[in-house]
């Protein structure tokens, strides 16, 4: 079922300073929730910034088939009028949702909590990835599994609660997509849902519950984490949303104009959540220059435009309790370590091995190939610095993963031979615009390996 069946070879080369303004596309996080509340709101829902990527159409697609009336109405501008909670429709087709771990995870969560049955699928990446923790605690909601394959993964059909019982769920890792999928249950459950992590993990679902008209509870917990409760049953109202720009986007054209000598550009409009900045924090202990240039408010979120300029960086030692608010940027923190003086251990890795792909497992492997001294210790990843000379040149295996992608593309525009990746295609699920981007800022990155 995957839509990437051709692989798309890409390199890119050593490249000159990188220069200018831009604004990368909206977050990714927020758009999959901004389709699904509107799908589970009454009245009309107007979006603007949804990141228009492979996976947010997916969910896109799987609203529609879920009751949602769903438009787009311009450039990154959609209406949703939905169904409310409770009103859901049994969907006639199977819900493709191609690469999107996030859409398929957040959708469980909304079926579980529905009289309706639906079978979940995607592509040949999202079939390998694990399901059975996010489906247990649904099951524990009155949620049922018809079918699935081997060790609970897609293609997986689950049959929604005829009468959601409402559950307090202690999350076995710190998983923005766990607690969403129990909370997104919980709407259809009477009384109070609680989720408790140990861990801290994205907030986006609390703040865009509340943004819709739900009454939800956050406490602190523990040393790090927090118990989440919601009031179950609510009326969600239509509301408008602006999705700032996605930090995990941002990461790439960041790391680059730090490593690309004589580089300084400007981001703006970066969404700023502290559970989303770790990346921000480490480079900055890395000595990286980056200066908030102004702050604002977009969707219930802060927002800030970032000047970043080349320099020098050093190694550091990444605590692993900062790994839920950077999951998705240690593959491109990575190559800034690459580039750095000295090691940089970042500690307790384990999420990232049933991400997209075995996604510890590819940095390790694309860092090699580009001859960055590196070792893999239990759950840590410890890179040697080349303190601004980086080899490269070989050819980093993607396991149609868009981050690893794009953080050795990245890499190859501050090493001496370039890099090369054995596909790109992946890259339109979370960033289609990624190479005009980079190309405006000045970056050298060919596609088919020219």
């Amino acid at each position: 079922m995957s839509a990437h069946s051709t692989p798309v070879p890409s390199a890119s080369r050593p490249s000159g300073p990188l220069r200018g303004a831009v604004r990368v596309p909206g977050d990714k996080s927020m758009s999959h929730r901004a389709l699904i509340f509107g799908l589970l709101s009454v009245g009309e829902t107007r979006v603007t910034g949804l990141l228009e990527g492979d996976d947010v159409l997916a969910t896109a697609a799987v609203a529609r088939a879920l009751g949602a009336d769903v438009v787009r109405t311009g450039q990154g501008a959609w209406t949703v009028r939905g169904v409310g909670v409770g009103g859901l429709v049994s969907p006639t087709e199977t819900l493709d949702f191609g690469n999107a771990g996030t859409g398929s995870r957040l959708m469980m969560g909304v079926v579980a909590g529905h009289p309706v049955t639906a079978t979940f699928d995607g592509d040949a990446s999202l079939r390998k990835r694990p399901m059975r923790r996010i489906i247990d605690p649904l099951l524990k909601m009155g949620a049922r599994v018809v079918s699935e394959a081997e060790g609970g993964r897609c293609p997986l059909t689950l049959e929604g609660a005829r009468e959601t019982v409402p559950v307090v769920y202690e999350t076995p890792v710190a998983s923005a997509q766990i607690k969403s999928a129990v909370l997104l249950a919980g709407l259809n459950a009477p009384g109070k849902t609680t989720v408790i992590e140990r861990e801290a993990s994205r907030d986006h679902t609390e703040r865009m519950l509340r943004h819709f008209g739900a009454t939800v509870e956050v406490e602190p917990y523990g040393e790090h984490g927090r118990k989440i409760t919601l009031t179950g049953q609510p009326e969600l109202t239509g509301s408008d949303i602006a999705i700032p720009a996605d930090p995990s986007s941002a990461a790439f054209p960041l790391v680059a104009a730090l490593i690309v000598p004589g580089s300084e550009i400007t981001l703006e409009g970066v969404m700023m959540n502290p559970l989303r900045t770790g990346l921000f924090t480490t480079l900055r202990d890395m000595g990286a220059d980056i200066d908030v240039v102004s702050q604002t408010s977009e969707g219930g979120e802060d927002v800030a435009t970032l000047r970043v300029r080349a320099g020098a960086l050093k190694g550091v030692d990444v605590p692993a309790e900062r790994a839920p608010s950077m999951i998705d940027e240690y593959p491109v923190l990575a190559v800034a370590a690459a580039f750095a003086e000295g090691e940089t251990r970042m500690r307790g890795l384990s999420e990232l091995r049933v991400k997209e792909s075995d996604r510890l497992a590819a940095i390790a492997d694309g860092l090699t190939a580009a001859g960055v001294a590196n070792r893999i210790e239990g759950d840590d990843l410890i890179v040697t610095g080349g303190a601004g000379r980086v080899r490269g040149g070989g050819v980093a295996a993607t396991h149609l993963d868009h981050r690893i992608a794009m953080s050795f593309l990245v890499l190859g525009l501050a090493a001496r031979e370039g890099m090369n990746i054995d596909d790109a295609a992946m890259i339109a699920t979370s960033f289609p615009a990624f190479t005009p981007l980079m190309r405006s800022l000045g970056a050298d990155i060919a596609m088919d390996g020219g």
